[in-house]
C-alpha cells in the first residue's frame, strides 16, 4: 500500500537530493512511499501498481550514452525508451544505454531509484512529449520504493529537459 505524503513546508533531513531540490524550488509534488519488493521484475511497474497508478502516468529515468555525453531519458515505464529518437533530440548521431555503474556514480542514485531530480551532476534531460498528456506525473524520488508526483511542466522546467517522442509503447 502506497503512503502519501504532500511536501510543501521546508524538507527536513532525511529527504533525498531529489525532494530536497523540488522543496527548494518550491515546487508542488507528493511524495509516494511504498514498500519495494526486489523479486519484481520491473521497478516501475512495480511502483504504478503499488500506488494504483497507471503505468503510463508512471516514467522511468534511463540514462544512455549519446556521442560519449551521459544524457537522461524519462519514459512511461509502459513502454521502451527509443535510443535514436534520443540521439535525434539531442541533435546526436548514436545512443546506447550507459554503463549501470557509470550512470550510478554520474547520478549519485542507485539503479531502479535514479531520479532526474537532484543528480550529483547535471546532465542533458530529455522527457517524453507523451508526460503533456497528463495533470501529474510520478518519477523516482531518489531509492527504489519511493516516488513523487509533480506536473510534467515543472519536471522539464527543474531539469531543463527537452520535450521530444523517445518513447516506445
Amino acid at each position: 500500500m502506497a503512503k502519501k505524503s504532500k511536501n510543501k513546508k521546508p524538507q527536513q533531513s532525511g529527504g533525498t537530493p531529489a525532494t530536497v531540490a523540488l522543496t527548494a524550488a518550491g515546487v508542488d509534488h507528493t511524495v509516494h512511499a511504498y514498500d519495494h519488493d526486489p523479486s519484481h521484475p520491473s521497478y516501475g511497474e512495480e511502483a504504478a501498481e503499488a500506488m494504483g497508478v497507471s503505468p503510463e502516468r508512471v516514467f522511468k529515468t534511463l540514462v544512455a550514452d549519446v556521442d560519449g555525453t551521459l544524457t537522461v531519458a524519462v519514459v512511461p515505464v509502459a513502454g521502451s525508451l527509443d535510443l535514436k529518437a534520443l540521439a535525434a533530440a539531442v541533435g546526436g548521431k548514436r545512443a546506447a544505454m550507459a554503463d549501470p555503474v557509470l550512470a550510478e556514480r554520474t547520478t549519485g542514485y542507485v539503479r531502479g531509484g535514479i531520479s532526474p531530480l537532484g543528480q550529483r551532476k547535471k546532465l542533458p534531460t530529455v522527457l517524453d512529449d507523451s508526460a503533456t498528456a497528463h495533470g501529474t506525473i510520478c518519477v523516482s524520488a531518489g531509492r527504489r520504493g519511493l516516488e513523487v508526483e509533480l506536473s510534467p511542466a515543472d519536471l522539464a522546467q527543474l531539469t531543463q529537459a527537452v520535450l521530444a517522442p523517445i518513447g516506445r509503447g
